[in-house]
């Protein structure tokens, strides 16, 4: 009873709900009747609804919890048990990206068009064109719609919440030292464990929380070396210490430390000695085999930083 009241004062015309409420419906006729309300009873739509990931049963945000994919709006706090249950804002999901998604839950706009602005779904969207089964719930189709949003915005709008992300793990940077490292790193893939194999796969950057195990290198310097790692014994030979040294006395004459000084002085000793010092420069700079282009991440890095990073590498690996 309460719910018509609800809906009558607020002059609400269209109730659309999921399929289980079906059963209530005459009952809420019958209440409309019996406060002489039936003129301005709204008009009513049942959906199927939303499936779990594997169309094997109604979504539940057990379901959420177990296979690493927000379920709430909001993150919520069981206020009995104490679990907690992440949610789509504090994961990293973009508005857009999440309106998006959902959007095309149980309804297709009759075209192969993936993207649409709010402005479009209004536009677009007709009860008609809704599905008559219940919709799987494809969290990693909602990984693809938060990328295709992040890839939208600018390196600038994406800073503050990567400032907070390096403040969180326990570095300190200017939005526009932050904007940089997210112009670099964006495209890059990142790894995961599967919730349902257990397997590790990959994925492109889906949320700005991904960059930091790919970009901790940008403000944090490799102290150890890993010298089993595959790229470290592959890359660093019993000569490479010395080619090394060559490479930072070159740099040491770089006046203009940007992209372009250090490729005018670099690149001709590089085609003069025949040397590859490209994959033992980022063992010096990253500690490992990743990371963005050696030019661009030196001048980000400055050139007193590169070279106390390049002689650190020579001294503890010789």
């Amino acid at each position: 009873m309460a719910n018509i009241v609800d809906d009558h004062l607020m002059q609400v015309s269209h109730v659309i709900r999921g399929e289980e409420w079906l059963p209530s419906a005459p009952l809420h006729v019958l209440l409309y009747e019996a406060f002489g309300w039936q003129d301005t009873m709204p008009a009513f739509a049942h959906l199927p609804l939303l499936l779990k990931p594997d169309g094997k049963g109604k979504l539940s945000k057990r379901d959420g919890d177990k296979l690493g994919f927000p379920v709430f709006p909001l993150e919520w706090h069981d206020p009995q048990s104490g679990a907690i249950s992440s949610g789509y804002r504090e994961s990293g999901y973009l508005p857009e990206a999440v309106i998006n998604f959902l959007a095309l839950l149980g309804w297709n706009p009759g075209s192969d068009q993936e993207l649409f602005t709010m402005q479009q779904l209004v536009e677009l969207f007709d009860l008609s064109r809704c599905s008559k089964s219940g919709a799987r719930f494809d969290f990693m189709k909602g990984w693809w719609f938060n990328r295709e949003y992040l890839l939208q915005k600018t390196d600038e709008q994406l800073a503050p919440d990567f400032v907070e992300l390096l403040k969180a793990n326990g570095v300190t940077a200017e939005p526009s030292r932050a904007a940089q490292v997210i112009g670099m790193m964006k495209q890059k893939v990142v790894e995961y464990t599967d919730g349902q194999s257990g397997q590790t796969k990959k994925r492109n950057i889906s949320f700005i929380s991904d960059l930091w195990p790919l970009c901790d290198f940008f403000f944090i310097a490799p102290q150890e070396f890993d010298t089993e790692d595959k790229f470290i014994r592959k890359n660093w030979k019993e000569t490479t210490a010395a080619e090394m040294t060559q490479l930072a006395e070159q740099l040491e004459k770089v006046e203009n430390f940007s992209i372009e000084g250090m490729k005018a002085i670099v690149d001709p000793w590089v085609e003069q000695t025949g040397l590859r010092p490209w994959n033992a420069w980022r063992i010096c700079l990253v500690g490992k085999g990743q990371g963005p282009d050696m030019y661009e991440l030196a001048a980000f890095l400055g050139k007193e930083e590169t070279l106390s990073r390049m002689h650190h590498a020579i001294d503890t690996l010789k």
